[in-house]
């Protein structure tokens, strides 16, 4: 079975730059693709960075239990597709949710195995550069801010936190976190005879004794 990885983060952290290295790198991880009420950014396009839905649409969506999670944020709404994360699972396959903390909190209470990650910008002041460098200012950028001291103390409650002070480093900790869980002892013992083709091994780990724990 595949696990969901929670990455979240405050705006303008670069959750979204060290996903896709994370997608790149990571053979057998898929991104969830988040549905939203927002309007395309120049570059997204619909089913590949988001899910563009009407607000009608969206408040359909809801009504048809189509979200494992929801919320509007700056105005609008943003969700998380159930069906995407039941296929990965049945498929073995691991999904990646890039989210805002709020949701996560919400998704980590459906899917208590999930694996929660905060993405934590290195300084106050370097997070507000980013911020310019991504066209927030003004008012918008101080919500934001603002909003970002609020979610940060969130930290402590997910399962790892990794600094983004230099994105690689950021990703080949996380690339870390996700393939040490493939080979947690449940993960691997489920999943024996689809990875290890040696009947004698196969027959000692499903029958044989552990002298130590046994004797």
């Amino acid at each position: 079975m595949g696990r969901l990885f929670i990455l979240s983060a405050p705006s303008g952290t670069g959750k979204s730059t060290v996903a896709s290295k994370l997608l790149h790198q990571v053979d057998g991880l898929r991104k969830v693709i988040t549905a939203t009420t927002r309007e395309p950014r120049p570059g997204e396009k619909d089913g590949v960075d988001y899910i563009f839905m009407s607000r009608e649409e969206f408040e359909r969506g809801i009504e048809n239990g189509m979200f494992l999670e929801y919320a509007e944020v700056y105005g609008n709404y943003y969700g998380t597709p159930k069906d995407q994360i039941e296929r990965n699972i049945k498929e073995n396959v691991d999904s990646l949710l890039v989210i805002d903390v709020q949701g996560a909190f919400r998704v980590k209470e459906v899917f208590p195995e999930a694996v929660s990650i905060f993405l934590l910008p290195p300084s106050l002041e370097e997070l507000r550069r980013r911020m310019i460098g991504r066209g927030y200012r003004d008012s918008n950028m101080d919500l934001r801010l603002e909003m970002a001291k609020k979610e940060i103390p969130c930290a402590r409650f997910f399962d790892y936190v990794i600094i983004n002070d230099f994105v690689d480093k950021a990703v080949d900790q996380i690339r870390s976190i996700i393939l040490a869980t493939r080979c947690e002892r449940d993960r691997v013992l489920r999943n024996l005879s689809s990875v290890l083709h040696s009947e004698d091994i196969l027959s000692l780990l499903k029958g044989g004794r552990c002298y130590v724990k046994e004797t």
